[in-house]
């Protein structure tokens, strides 16, 4: 994991941002009863605005990403998403820490994020991390869990 970076995507990476989103997120249809929000993005106009950053292998094939908005006050990590395959190698963590760096380097005292509340890997995995459980909500379809982290 030392050896992999966290770069800006360029549009070449768009083929391999939506393969891992959907892999990631696709376990989670039957689960939560509709499809994930981030599986129906604009892969190609969140690379292009410059909001997707990708953890690559050495050999440059991206195994991560996170989507990311900077929001007046904050930080807001919109996907976090690891390719299958490239799970327990630390691939999110090492994603989680660009993001804290990134925010910082921005000027931003924290990040925000949700999860849908039916995905409880995630809910045990935020707190893990620093992250505090902000609140409950349901937008739409979606059955929300609010988290956000301080940075110092």
């Amino acid at each position: 994991m030392e050896d992999e970076q966290v770069r800006q995507a360029v549009t070449d990476d768009v083929p391999a941002v939506k393969a891992i989103t959907d892999a990631a997120y696709r376990p989670y249809i039957e689960r939560i009863g509709v499809v994930p929000q981030p599986m129906e993005a604009d892969h190609a106009a969140n690379v292009a605005a410059g909001r997707v950053f990708v953890a690559c292998e050495p050999g440059g094939d991206p195994v991560g990403l996170v989507v990311l908005e900077a929001r007046p006050g904050h930080l807001f990590l919109d996907s976090i998403a690891v390719r299958p395959d490239a799970h327990g190698r630390g691939v999110g963590r090492r994603l989680l820490r660009f993001v804290d760096a990134h925010a910082r380097a921005l000027g931003l005292p924290e990040v925000r994020l949700y999860t849908n509340a039916m995905m409880w890997e995630n809910r045990e995995i935020y707190p893990k991390y620093g992250y505090e459980l902000v609140e409950h909500r349901v937008d739409g379809p979606y059955d929300r869990v609010h988290y956000r982290k301080r940075l110092p």
